[in-house]
């Protein structure tokens, strides 16, 4: 990423990552499957929820990323490679399809802690977002720089707390074979995405000459 200049085209790229990494897709079919069994007000309640713990969590991780790195000593191509890694297996498991689904011990479900873990994170602020707002963290190098992903990222969470809040109403218009297709799909795509990653990665460490397009 480039902040030097920042205009429509670093715009567009940060605002599509952060959809990637930080939007409703990901975390719509494991939510919808999560709370399947509360009332509509409980699943409003986890959405806020959800969404309120992943907004913070990547506002601290914007915060704090560059400093991070630099007290563990990696750098943005190890930080990409690690998110390429994490990401393929949760695209794997989304490209694989639904899988049978075992009732733990017939123990009751927790709307407090599945709207932390595995909701928020890893699913709607996932490995791409987070090895987006790493990067940036790093590469900001003014106030307006700065504010430019802070405001995208508030935007991107608007998006989620507006879908995820108004969810029932959502879910009627919603067909499951449409769900089960699109998650197939978006998984496959997520994929080529952690490829992408990883190479990016490489490329950056100077282990391999290909990078990731501009």
């Amino acid at each position: 990423m480039n902040f030097t200049v920042i205009d429509a085209g670093l715009i567009a790229k940060l605002l599509l990552l952060l959809l990637v990494g930080m939007g409703p897709k990901i975390a719509l079919v494991p939510f919808l499957e999560m709370t399947k069994s509360f009332d509509a007000p409980s699943k409003a309640k986890i959405g806020r929820q959800m969404v309120l713990t992943a907004t913070v969590t990547a506002l601290i991780i914007f915060a704090t990323g560059a400093l991070l790195m630099r007290l563990l000593h990696i750098t943005g191509g190890a930080v990409a490679i690690a998110g390429g890694i994490v990401l393929g297996l949760l695209a794997l498991k989304m490209a694989a399809g639904p899988a049978e689904k075992h009732d733990e011990l017939g123990l009751p479900i927790d709307p407090e802690k599945i709207a932390v873990f595995p909701l928020a994170v890893p699913y709607l602020l996932n490995p791409v977002g987070i090895t987006v707002l790493i990067i940036a963290s790093g590469e900001v190098i003014s106030v307006a720089s700065a504010a430019t992903v802070l405001v995208l990222i508030l935007l991107v969470a608007a998006l989620d707390y507006l879908i995820f809040t108004n969810i029932e109403v959502l879910a009627k218009r919603m067909k499951p074979a449409s769900l089960i297709i699109s998650e197939v799909v978006f998984g496959l795509l997520l994929t080529a995405v952690a490829v992408q990653l990883f190479v990016s990665g490489l490329g950056q460490l100077g282990i391999i000459s290909a990078t990731a397009p501009h």
